[in-house]
This record gives structure tokens, sequence and C-alpha cells, in this order.
């Protein structure tokens, strides 16, 4: 049974939420929280699977929310929900350690799709929104030689071996496990063993983080 706890301002946007969760066999919603305070502390006292974030809620936001509960060690993940006009937050959600980024018109199912992913240690982010939270890289990207440097020779890809940079190197550019398979002559099996070891070695929380990482140290770069 995967636990969910709702974190949204707006009491409609949370009952069609809970009405839809509490309809699967496999889900059950342990709490409610209208802003970011309420959703820290609900989060410390039900310890839920998942956590559906809203970004704009009064006093705390959804962005500030997911910071401290990631800070605390909390196994809860974080799904952050939100609405089209709100893009220019998509890179901050991720940074802040959120495992996913859905827009709140989403199918029903991609919804729960999205829930079971995260719930299982993956990630998840809206395909109406991949386009631009890439392009929100483009402005926070060295853009000089002189400022790359240091980023080239961040501590967290020291400890990779030649083939986990390449591998970090191509989930940066989108490809999926069996993409990555295929193209490199790999087992699966193999492939998804080095994203764990690649995950492990450079303390990142899932693929999404990993992506980051991948522009963070100009492994990739915006075409």
């Amino acid at each position: 049974m995967t636990t969910v706890l709702i974190a949204d301002d707006q009491p409609m946007q949370r009952l069609g939420f809970r009405m839809l969760l509490e309809s699967q066999d496999d889900m059950t919603v342990v709490g409610e929280a209208s802003n970011g305070t309420e959703a820290i502390r609900l989060v410390d006292r039900h310890h839920p699977d998942v956590v559906l974030m809203d970004i704009r809620m009064p006093g705390l936001d959804g962005i500030e929310a997911t910071r401290r509960i990631l800070a605390t060690g909390a196994r809860s993940r974080v799904l952050i929900v939100t609405t089209f006009d709100l893009d220019a937050y998509a890179y901050d959600g991720l940074r802040a350690g959120a495992s996913g980024f859905l827009v709140k018109d989403a199918q029903p199912e991609e919804l729960l799709a999205g829930i079971r992913a995260v719930a299982g240690g993956d990630a998840v982010v809206a395909p109406s929104l991949t386009r631009r939270l890439l392009d929100a890289y483009i402005h926070h990207l060295p853009q000089s030689p002189e400022e790359a440097a240091p980023r080239a020779r961040d501590p967290r890809l020291a400890a990779l071996t030649e083939r986990e940079r390449e591998i970090l190197t191509v989930i940066g550019q989108g490809w999926t496990n069996t993409e990555i398979a295929a193209r490199l002559h790999l087992a699966e099996s193999t492939v998804k063993s080095h994203v764990g070891h690649i995950l492990a070695k450079t303390g990142t929380r899932d693929r999404v983080q990993a992506v980051i990482l991948a522009y963070d140290t100009q492994l990739v770069k915006p075409e």
C-alpha cells in the first residue's frame, strides 16, 4: 500500500486528489496540508511514501517545504503537481530534491502512474514540461571556459568509472535504460546496476537528480 500526503491550499483540489487516490486498491491518503509548514509537520507524523506537493501556498511555499522535508533525511518522496504557468519553478523544485514534476491537468492515469513510479524509486517529469525544464538550465550554466572549468572537476564525478561517466552523460541526454542497453550493447540488468552505482557514488536521489548533475557538471550541454 502506497501512503500519500496531499499538500495544496485549494480544498476542492485536495478533495479531487483524495477521491482519485482512494479509488485505487494500492493507495491511501494519510493526511492533507494546506500550506508548506503543515506539510512538514504531517510528513514528520505520518511518514508518507509520497507527498503530492503544490508550489504556491500561503506562508511556506512548496519548494521550500520540499527542501526542508528532504533535508531531514525523511524517506518520503515528493511529487510536485503544478500548473502550466509555473514552469519557471520546475528547476528550483527539482533542485530542492523533488522526484517528479507533473501538471494539474494531467490525465488521472498519468498522475497515478507518476505516484507509483516515484514510490518505487523512479522519477517522473511531465513530457509537456521537459523542453521548458531543459531550457531553464541554459540560464544556470556557466557561460565562459573559466566558469566551466571548476564544474568539470566536480568532486561528485571523481569516483565514477569511465563507463559510469558515459552512462551518466546519456542519462542527461534523456536515454532510457532500454535505449542505453541497446546502444551501448549492454544487458539491461547491467545498465540498472550502473545507474544504481552512479546514484550512490554521486549522492543523487534518483534519475531526475542525475540529469541535473549531468547538466551542472557540463557532461551535457544545451543544444
